[in-house]
């Protein structure tokens, strides 16, 4: 499976200077691709419209050579969106309730919350969470949507420093299971160092550079901090930090 945009340009309104202007990227099944760059670049507009929240003014994004539509990947914002009147079983079962193809069980849904580490709040309210085990649920909740591509746009960005590197940790092991294919947005380089493959930079000027993350896998924490990973990290300070606000 391969996931690729083609020359995609999208402006907001239609005299407007476009926000994407003739995008290529493509990334490999099971891939990990995190996107950065500085605000304004168009990373979350990317997501919205690969999930057809938005529609190209120009080029095409497909999945496997087919034209992607609503509801083709699964999708996790920076915010949980856990829906308050629900318990968490309640909330992941959402896709399944409005999917058709989505064939999913109460008994495996519940099996699914107690691998993530949430077996005592299968019944629980999201109020009654800490702000990293909302988002074990939310990631949850998209991937039980059955998609194989994953958007994550900045999840983890509200949280603090330790439980960050704590979600940071468990997203790993998920995806080594799981080898869904996942981009990732984030402000965070060492955060994109610890989990990508490689990193795209979105420029000002419309460009996007790539980086290759040569860390070996599976990967940890003290990873960002050696000789490797500190050089990735100054190499992507010095490419954004050459652009003005």
């Amino acid at each position: 499976m391969v996931v690729s945009l083609q020359n995609v340009t999208y402006a907001f309104e239609k005299h407007s200077p476009p926000v994407i202007l003739k995008l290529n990227m493509e990334i490999k099944q099971g891939e990990f691709v995190s996107i950065i760059g500085r605000s304004g670049t168009g990373k979350s507009t990317i997501f919205k419209l690969m999930t057809g929240l938005l529609t190209p003014d120009e080029g095409s994004i497909v999945i496997d050579d087919r034209q992607v539509a609503p509801g083709d990947v699964g999708f996790m914002p920076q915010k949980d969106l856990l829906l308050p009147w629900r318990t968490i079983l309640e909330n992941v079962m959402i896709a399944a309730e409005i999917q058709k193809n989505v064939l999913l069980t109460k008994e495996e849904a519940i099996v699914w919350i107690e691998r993530v580490g949430l077996k005592d709040y299968v019944q629980a309210y999201p109020k009654e969470l800490s702000g990293g085990m909302r988002q074990r649920a939310a990631f949850l909740r998209a991937l039980l949507t059955g998609k194989d591509v994953l958007l994550l746009d900045e999840p983890f960005g509200a949280l603090d420093a330790f439980t960050k590197k704590e979600m940071q940790s468990w997203l790993l092991s998920m995806w080594e299971q799981l080898k869904k294919t996942v981009l990732f947005i984030t402000h965070d380089l060492e955060e994109a160092i610890l989990l990508s493959d490689r990193i795209l930079i979105l420029h000002q000027d419309k460009s996007v550079e790539e980086i290759i993350v040569d860390l070996p896998r599976p990967r940890a924490n003290e990873m960002s901090y050696s000789e490797a990973g500190i050089a990735l990290r100054r190499k992507l300070e010095r490419k954004i930090s050459s652009e003005m606000d």
